[in-house]
């Protein structure tokens, strides 16, 4: 398809796989864009479509739009053709089933996000300004050309959200809590800004975790073995299990990501008497580390927050990262040291009477987040105030 009705110097083309783009040109374009994070890689999002996990089997068909020119790859939006609403942490099923009770079809629909993935990023990738508004009508060419109740752009940046808001789409606000390292010498620092109280508590779970026996090993990427990635995968599994829920990603998408992105990978081991009974799976790069995975095999008290969020705050620490994002939801997370921060999702659906009726929801939503915010930012843990 050709973007002659756009901007006649670009060509479209849907992609139903990146083997069609070498990944050195997919990462290049994703090296351009402010703050790239290693879920936007050709490695992490090829391991989703290769391992199964994200594909047409699991309700996610790979339709990524790009843009090409004289000089390569200009523009590209992960985009996905979605049957479900499960696995993207923006949760759109009551307007689903509006749909439903109406006699119209909300499935399928256009997505942009890093499947399973909650992690703001760019979603626009764009050589340049006049790419990435080649990008916008492309996908609204798109869109109109297919049986599409809706596009939904997930995770994007704020100054993405606000082209998003500009090109008649709806913007929907979230939270999320993260972590700042500020430039803390050790995880005793952290803890003396924080209040007596929430100081106490956390040196409490960490001693309850370590009278049990338990001891902690570090692995980075490039040592994690086969047999670490099985035990891990026990542990998601397991948690999994607990929620009654059917995991996302299987053996071989972590396997995959172990060989094609182990400078972004880094395994926290709890050994309870010298035994493995759970793990902890972070994703990294110089800035961030995002608190992704974890698991126990074994009951202990505390032993969650003290794998999957002390040990991480106790890695940012050591390898002067500023920012640790534990991922979705946990209010819990503030009298551990995290702090809410705002997410925004752009919504564009066909029906003018159902985005009339979502925008009025929105805005509403938008209300009560702000309050929300304001309250947990009242009852942070600091020694200090807080600036948002």
């Amino acid at each position: 398809m050709n973007l002659t009705s756009y901007q006649s110097h670009y060509r479209m083309r849907i992609i139903d796989s990146l083997k069609d783009v070498e990944r050195e040109i997919w990462d290049y374009l994703v090296s351009l864009q402010a703050n790239p994070n290693p879920f936007l890689s050709y490695a992490f999002l090829h391991a989703l479509h290769e391992s199964g996990g994200a594909s047409v089997t699991t309700g996610w068909r790979v339709c990524y739009l790009t843009l090409w020119d004289d000089h390569g790859l200009a523009a590209a939006l992960p985009l996905y053709e979605k049957t479900h609403s499960y696995g993207e942490y923006v949760f759109d099923w009551a307007w689903a089933e509006a749909y439903q009770r109406n006699g119209l079809n909300y499935y399928p629909k256009l997505l942009s996000a890093i499947p399973f993935t909650p992690v703001t990023g760019s979603r626009l990738l764009a050589r340049d300004t006049s790419a990435r508004h080649a990008l916008l009508n492309g996908l609204a060419g798109f869109r109109s050309d297919g049986n599409f109740s809706s596009t939904h752009i997930l995770f994007s940046t704020q100054q993405e959200a606000r082209l998003l808001h500009d090109a008649g789409y709806l913007i929907r606000e979230g939270l999320q809590f993260h972590w700042k390292n500020q430039s803390y010498h050790d995880f005793e620092h952290f803890l003396s800004t924080l209040e007596q109280k929430k100081r106490k508590n956390i040196r409490a779970e960490r001693r309850k975790v370590a009278e049990q026996g338990v001891t902690f090993q570090q692995i980075q990427g490039k040592n994690i073995t086969e047999a670490d990635w099985i035990f891990f995968k026990s542990c998601y599994d397991q948690t999994y299990l607990e929620h009654r829920s059917t995991p996302y990603l299987n053996l071989n998408f972590f396997l995959r990501i172990g060989t094609t992105m182990p400078e972004h990978l880094h395994l926290i081991v709890a050994r309870k008497n010298g035994k493995a009974i759970a793990s902890s799976l972070i994703v990294h790069n110089e800035t961030t580390v995002f608190g992704r995975y974890w698991g126990a095999l074994e009951t202990v008290p505390c032993l969650h927050f003290v794998t999957a969020y002390y040990q991480a705050i106790e890695f940012c620490i050591e390898n002067k990262i500023k920012n640790f994002e534990g991922g979705a939801q946990g209010e819990h997370k503030i009298a551990r040291g995290f702090l809410p921060k705002k997410t925004y999702s752009a919504h564009h659906l066909s029906e003018p009477a159902f985005s009339d009726a979502v925008a009025l929801f929105l805005q509403r939503e938008k209300v009560g987040i702000e309050q929300y915010m304001n309250e947990l930012y009242d009852h942070n843990p600091f020694k200090t105030g807080i600036d948002k």
